[in-house]
């Protein structure tokens, strides 16, 4: 599967964005997808995932109480929802999937996701 991440932006502080991450080739609908974040000489930090159908949505501290996690009904979306944007959440969004048994949740660490698609770029403003 081929994944690209997209709705990206420049956003003022306290606004909002929604993240889109679609899926090509096949659908998502057996994969957990994940939501990482890198920040210009900062190592690349999860930011959320959701589990294969849906059930399961995790949302890092750092965005957590902020950001919603969800899929589309075409099953070749899923979508990061960002509210009370920080300057601090400027970053290169990426969304990635790994196919996992049902009953694992998804994981929070890069390496063990292995689709990744290019990156969306948000930036906030003070």
């Amino acid at each position: 599967v081929q994944l690209q991440a997209s709705g990206g932006g420049l956003v003022q502080a306290g606004g909002s964005l929604r993240l889109s991450c679609v899926a090509s080739g096949r659908t998502l609908s057996r994969y957990a997808v994940g939501w990482f974040r890198q920040a210009p000489g900062k190592e690349r930090e999860f930011v959320g995932f959701i589990n294969w159908d849906g059930s399961v949505t995790r949302c890092a501290d750092s965005v957590k109480g902020r950001s919603t996690i969800s899929r589309g009904t075409a099953e070749k979306m899923v979508y990061l929802q960002m509210n009370s944007l920080k300057p601090e959440d400027t970053a290169v969004y990426y969304c990635a999937g790994d196919v996992r048994s049902p009953g694992l949740l998804p994981s929070v660490f890069d390496y063990e996701y292995t689709y990744w698609g290019q990156g969306t770029q948000v930036t906030v403003s003070s």
